[in-house]
C-alpha cells in the first residue's frame, strides 16, 4: 500500500506508515484469536466508526482489497486459510465503505 496514491492520501502522514502498520497488525493479530493487542493499546476496534472521518468509496476500497488479497496469497498459507482470510477482506471492505458517490476519474 505504500506506493498506492489513492490509499496514501488517506493517511495523515503517509511519508510514516508504521503506526498505520501497527494498528492493522494488532487488530488482525487479535481478530484471529490472537493477543487482545489492539484493544490493551486503542480500544474496542470499532472499525466502522475508526474509519468514518476518512472517505471510502468504491474507489478505495477497490485498491485496498487489491493489496490484501496479493498479501493473502503471498503468504504461503494453506488454501482454506487463504480462502477465510480472502473471504473476511471481502466484506470488511464493503462494510467500511461509507461514500457511494460516483466519482469520474481519467475522463478526457
Amino acid at each position: 500500500m505504500a506506493g498506492d496514491a489513492v490509499l496514501l492520501a488517506l493517511y495523515e502522514n503517509p511519508d510514516d506508515l508504521a503506526k498505520a502498520k501497527q494498528h492493522l497488525t494488532w487488530f488482525l493479530a487479535q481478530y484471529w484469536g490472537g493477543p487482545m493487542l489492539f484493544n490493551e493499546n486503542r480500544g474496542h476496534p470499532q472499525l466502522r466508526m475508526r474509519h468514518m472521518p476518512f472517505r471510502i468509496g468504491a474507489l478505495e476500497r477497490d485498491r485496498w482489497l487489491v493489496h490484501m488479497l496479493a498479501s493473502v496469497e503471498q503468504s504461503g498459507a494453506d488454501e482454506s486459510v487463504r480462502a477465510e482470510l480472502s473471504e473476511y477482506f471481502i466484506k470488511t471492505s464493503e462494510h467500511l465503505r461509507n461514500d457511494s458517490e460516483l466519482r469520474i476519474t481519467g475522463a478526457g
